[in-house]
């Protein structure tokens, strides 16, 4: 998911989520920028809107702290095969373990009807489970 290929303001949108996040505010700033994604810029007010310390989040977005770990997130939606928001994994737990599995993926907004379709065929079709050494028969 290269750079050039998301929305101009939304490596700055991440950061800002994060800055929020210092003052624990990630998902307020998070809902509050999904709803107002036509007017991003300036940042602070959306800082002010959700009753942050403006100062310290102005400080926070300018010193580019957060830009690493988003660049980070970004890496491993790239290695996890995302190309698009919002998406999703469709996994089961092994019985006999905590390791999860992928199935699939959903990627980007999808119907209901998708998800249902998806999920449906999950619990009529569920993926064959990793059998013990020495269980074949």
């Amino acid at each position: 998911m290269p750079l050039e290929s998301i929305h101009k303001n939304a490596f700055k949108a991440a950061e800002a989520a994060r800055c929020a996040g210092e003052q624990g505010k990630y998902w307020e700033m998070h809902d509050r920028l999904y709803a107002n994604q036509q007017t991003l810029e300036p940042w602070k007010p959306h800082a002010e809107a959700i009753g942050l310390d403006a100062a310290k989040f102005e400080e926070c977005l300018n010193s580019g702290r957060e830009a690493a770990n988003v660049r980070s997130d970004m890496a491993q939606a790239e290695k996890a095969g995302l190309t698009g928001t919002p998406s999703f994994f469709l996994a089961y737990t092994d019985p006999k373990g905590t390791k999860v599995k992928t199935v699939s993926r959903l990627i980007g907004a999808q119907p209901y009807a998708t998800f249902k379709a998806a999920i449906d065929k999950l619990l009529t079709d569920p993926p064959e489970t990793p059998k013990e050494k020495g269980s074949e028969k």
